[in-house]
């Protein structure tokens, strides 16, 4: 019996999971930079340090290529790697705090990069949502549960819900609006609309 558990190139050389790993990372960048239409697979090739040959053999197409790129963030999260300041706004605020102002910028250029894109391409729609979307709301849906264990946020207020607030409200301004987003927009979705849904003003119950 052979062993299938690493993919292999034609021919049956083995393929190099970490050729892989800097191809797709490469295509990330390239789309911050450049936006998807004047993203081309010859400038992630030269990028990655790679043929363009190489790339087409893994991945047909530009959208193909995007979609595994995109892929790699598809990791749902626990309540231990999330923020705890001990009230809810900080959490939340924690969360879409990028740790420095390089990620922050890398963060909104590649998803204004992926907005013109989405509505056309069905299954890169599909993995921004799966790989994108739903950690985001996965993470609001524990730090608001927390929250009421903790004492903080009423336990009849309507989680699911307020869990989609600030993805939903992201994803329409990027996509539908095409405008970009900040962490100063994120801090007034959670304090105008996230808290006052959870029955709560900012500042309250926030430590000093």
């Amino acid at each position: 019996m052979t062993d299938d558990s690493a993919p292999r190139a034609r021919g049956g050389r083995p393929r190099d999971a970490s050729r892989d790993t800097a191809i797709l990372t490469a295509a990330l960048e390239v789309l911050a930079e450049h936006g998807y239409e004047r993203m081309t697979m010859d400038q992630v090739a030269r990028r990655a340090g790679a043929g363009k040959a190489t790339l087409y053999r893994r991945w047909p197409s530009k959208s193909d290529l995007v979609v595994q790129a995109v892929a790699q963030f598809d990791r749902m999260p626990t309540l231990d790697e999330l923020p705890d300041t001990g009230s809810l706004r900080g959490d939340l605020l924690a969360l879409m705090r990028p740790q420095t102002p390089d990620d922050e910028r890398r963060t909104l250029a590649l998803a204004s990069g992926m907005a013109s894109l989405l509505p056309a391409d069905p299954a890169l729609a599909e993995v921004a949502g799966t790989a994108l979307v739903e950690p985001f709301v996965a993470s609001q849906r524990l730090l608001i549960r927390r929250a009421i264990e903790r004492g903080e946020v009423r336990d009849d207020v309507d989680v699911e819900t307020i869990a989609f607030v600030t993805p939903s409200m992201t994803a329409f301004r990027l996509i539908v609006q095409r405008k970009p987003i900040d962490v100063n927009l994120l801090a007034r979705l959670v304090d105008t609309v996230v808290l006052p849904a959870c029955g709560l003003r900012p500042g309250e119950h926030e430590k000093p």
